[in-house]
């Protein structure tokens, strides 16, 4: 029984004498088919071209001698470490390391990467990667056969960016091609690759001290409007309270229907989700970009009236609805977010609302929140806010052929 595997990235460079020394040994040789084509591997091993890689790390498990896996690049960065480190197959791993592809591929490009994202896209992930690229200026991807360049660039609609897509790094047919995501879906390209997802006007870190993340220009969320720029009063409270009820992260999209000021899609973005801010008034989608850019984010914004304009737009994860309604609420239960917050300024209306909530397969919640605002100089009141604050969670009830739940 195997209890030990060395791990040998590989990059295309020829092999160190510690990973020529292991392949030497091995009795089993795991990887794919370029992996095990290389002269190195012992004529006599058994050899797996890995596909599933639990299957692969059983047979490794239960083989009797010298095991080695081979993989690209850095094994231990979003590979093949974390599945044989299982406790379920009690291996004992050995890693021989080599340059990741992403390390390679911003080489190639000359670029920095301490500031950059980066993700993982498969077709099960592919939406929540691309989410990524539309939240932040500077991505790299690790993509998969149905989930490369052309994918990405084609649920990228709308949203421009530049591609750096790197195919076959450290191979004789390595290439290196910079396009605009708009181009990059009329092209077929080769496994395996890597794409830099570079634009927008985000700035980034610039001092850098923790990688992938930048800090804040300004401390908290759900700030005053004054502090954000905004124009139309939004109350900050309402603002928190439906922030921490929708709970926007990383790889989400965000739909803000009735976006107003900006306000609410600029804090949606500072949590790293990716936003779409909609309102039929193009002044505000106006306001609602410059905040964005003061805030130093990525936000996309689109002009016309809820909710046919829903109609084409990507999937969200958690809508915000400030303005619309029932028709909207309707319309957005059918595109089925995890979760949706909305308010009402009435008891009927937010009677209305719930009442669609429910019918559209969501668990409804309902508070009224009442703030009052004063000034500490006097302790006199300053303003007087009282509102209906309601969300939605998603659940799994089947609705009917109506929209309504089944009994």
């Amino acid at each position: 029984m195997a209890d030990r595997v060395t791990v040998i990235g590989w990059d295309g460079s020829p092999l160190t004498a510690a990973a020529r020394s292991a392949l030497a040994a091995a009795t089993l040789v795991a990887g794919a088919a370029h992996h095990l084509a290389l002269p190195e591997v012992p004529a006599g091993a058994e050899r797996i071209r890995l596909g599933s890689l639990d299957l692969a790390a059983r047979r490794i498990a239960g083989h009797r001698g010298t095991a080695v896996v081979l993989a690209d690049g850095d094994p231990g960065f979003f590979g093949v470490v974390r599945t044989l480190r299982a406790p379920e197959h009690g291996l004992e791993v050995e890693v021989v390391p080599a340059v990741s592809s992403v390390a390679a591929a911003f080489a190639r490009a000359g670029m920095p990467w301490d500031d950059a994202r980066i993700t993982v896209a498969h077709q099960r992930t592919l939406r929540r990667a691309v989410n990524v690229c539309r939240a932040h200026p500077k991505v790299a991807v690790l993509t998969s056969p149905g989930a490369g360049p052309a994918e990405l660039a084609l649920l990228l609609d709308g949203v421009h960016r530049t591609f750096v897509i790197c195919e076959e790094l450290g191979t004789d047919r390595e290439q290196v091609t910079v396009v605009t995501s708009d181009k990059a879906a009329d092209h077929a390209w080769r496994d395996p690759n890597v794409v830099l997802v570079i634009g927008g006007t985000g700035a980034g870190p610039t001092g850098g001290w923790l990688m992938g993340h930048d800090t804040p220009a300004v401390r908290g969320w759900a700030l005053p409007a004054a502090d954000t720029g905004g124009r139309t009063g939004q109350d900050p409270t309402l603002r928190a309270a439906q922030l921490a009820r929708l709970g926007p992260r990383e790889g989400d999209l965000v739909w803000d229907i009735g976006c107003a000021d900006g306000a609410f899609a600029v804090d949606a973005a500072r949590f790293g989700a990716a936003v779409i801010a909609v309102d039929t008034d193009p002044a505000a989608c106006a306001r609602t970009e410059s905040a964005a850019r003061a805030a130093d984010r990525l936000l996309q914004t689109v002009t016309g009236r809820a909710p046919h304009v829903l109609e084409s737009l990507p999937e969200p994860d958690v809508v915000r609805i400030g303005a619309g309604g029932v028709p909207v609420v309707t319309a957005c239960t059918d595109r089925r977010p995890e979760r949706i917050v909305t308010h009402a300024a009435t008891r009927d209306e937010a009677e209305a609302i719930g009442a669609a909530l429910a019918d559209g397969g969501y668990a409804v919640e309902c508070a009224l929140l009442q703030t009052v605002g004063l000034d500490p100089a006097e302790w006199t009141e300053r303003g007087r806010s009282v509102v209906f604050l309601l969300s939605g969670d998603r659940t799994d009830a089947p609705r009917d052929r109506g929209g309504r739940r089944g009994r």
